[in-house]
């Protein structure tokens, strides 16, 4: 009791804001599989069936809450409204995860939290499917975890942040799903972007079919993931044409063709194409699409300008003076960029950015070297420039050209047959003769752009 009161006669009172603000810091699911969101409410009042409004990445979405739910461990009471300061868990909110701002709530400065490892799943003796719908369950709760379904291998790729998240992984899909899995050795997520504007074309046509389209691919500064738009009028292909090509770009993660690693901070505008009247079917586009995108990217690698990126953190290694040397000599050797260190008393501090390929079990030799005196922080710093690209490269000695399921190459009929072009002949043979005098300004393909 004195305890709680000296809390209590301590801490300032909460300032509220007056209208509704919420912060989501927990997903979960209840007794019957239902999803529970888990808020503070932080601002004026949460109220039952009332309709929210909220952002998951670039996609903005309002749905209403069904329940409101005060929880006394296992059991809960239903209640109409939470004031602020108050926590609860709701039901019917399908987007939030955790971390998610609510209403008038500001999204905050927290710190970028995101997988750096790839494993893949082994499911044993379970179906794979339903072992990718349990992670893909978990992924839904969890913000550090990455699931993804490998279509040509038939195979799970999991995201996540280490070691001590995959035991907890292990362990919760056997506690709540019953599924014993294993993980194959983890490798490092890398990515791929370009250094330079290239123009990318993707042609299909086998008999009774068409559809061609003319992509630009360029480089955007880091952290901007993938971006879509076109300039192309609708006098050159109509708007119904447009859309569907750009919602096939958007539908899946393009692979690069360094190592076929998701591509990143690239704006893909969409700068022409032909449909057919009579020939031309939906999956058209899509064939044509995938291989503009794949025909650019092969296209900046033949001129140079494909990027592989890595993963890098923002670390503090704090040692006693007597290490800084060791410290120094590490940090070299792992290709880390830092300041020089800084000497407070007898303990010295070094600050700067180090690939994470090169920092996993390091916090372990600070503690060896320093006897238990020296402490590394980590923080994830975004994806840069891959330290040592040429032998990441090497090792995984991928072959874009042989990765059929995301081909660069096209397809053309002549005589009533179709025929593969190979990448470098295909702007020579496209059909469309692309004419920067006809572009429109640019339009991202956002919510408004796919309104009728």
């Amino acid at each position: 009791d004195e305890l709680l009161d000296g809390i209590c006669a301590l801490m300032r009172e909460q300032a509220w804001l007056p209208e509704f603000a919420a912060r989501v810091y927990r997903v979960s699911r209840g007794d019957r599989g239902e999803r529970l969101a888990w808020v503070k409410v932080t601002g004026g009042t949460l109220h039952a069936k009332q309709m929210i409004a909220g952002r998951s990445g670039a996609e903005a979405w309002e749905q209403k809450i069904d329940q409101v739910r005060i929880y006394n461990g296992e059991k809960y009471e239903l209640a109409q409204e939470v004031a602020a300061g108050g926590i609860c868990a709701v039901t019917g909110l399908a987007h939030v995860r955790p971390g998610d701002a609510l209403g008038a709530e500001p999204a905050g400065d927290a710190p970028v939290i995101a997988p750096v490892l790839t494993y893949t799943v082994l499911p044993g003796e379970h179906d794979v499917h339903v072992v990718f719908k349990a992670l893909t369950e978990l992924a839904d709760e969890d913000p550090m975890l990455g699931v993804s379904w490998n279509t040509h291998l038939e195979q799970i790729h999991l995201q996540l942040m280490g070691a001590v998240q995959l035991e907890v992984v292990q362990r919760v899909l056997a506690d709540r799903f019953g599924l014993s899995v294993a993980f194959e050795s983890g490798g490092i997520l890398y990515k791929e972007t370009i250094s330079q504007p290239v123009e990318g074309v993707g042609h299909f046509e086998p008999l009774r079919h068409y559809a061609e389209v003319h992509l630009r691919l360029e480089p955007l500064p880091a952290g901007s993931g993938v971006q879509f738009g076109t300039v192309t009028s609708t006098d050159e292909l109509d708007l119904n044409w447009q859309r569907l090509a750009l919602t096939n770009a958007m539908e899946r993660d393009h692979l690069g063709v360094l190592t076929g690693s998701p591509i990143t901070d690239v704006r893909i505008t969409l700068t022409g194409g032909r449909a057919h009247a009579k020939h031309t079917e939906g999956g058209d586009f899509r064939q044509a699409t995938y291989r503009a995108i794949r025909q650019g990217l092969m296209q900046a690698r033949e001129a140079g300008a494909a990027v592989l990126l890595e993963p890098w953190y923002h670390f503090e290694l704090e040692a006693p003076g007597e290490c800084v040397g060791r410290a120094l000599s590490d940090a070299t050797r792992m290709g880390a960029e830092y300041e020089p260190p800084t000497m407070a008393g007898d303990r010295a501090k070094l600050v700067g950015r180090v690939p994470a390929s090169e920092v996993q079990d390091y916090a372990l030799e600070v503690a060896a070297y320093t006897s238990g005196r020296g402490h590394l922080y980590l923080e994830f710093a975004g994806y840069a420039a891959c330290h040592d690209a040429e032998r990441v490269i090497e090792t995984a000695a991928y072959e874009p050209e042989a990765d059929l399921p995301n081909t660069p190459d096209s397809v053309f009929c002549s005589h009533g047959a179709g025929y593969t072009v190979k990448w470098y002949d295909v702007p020579a043979a496209a059909h469309v003769k692309v004419d920067p005098a006809t572009f429109r300004s640019y339009r991202p393909a956002d919510p408004t752009f796919f309104c009728h």
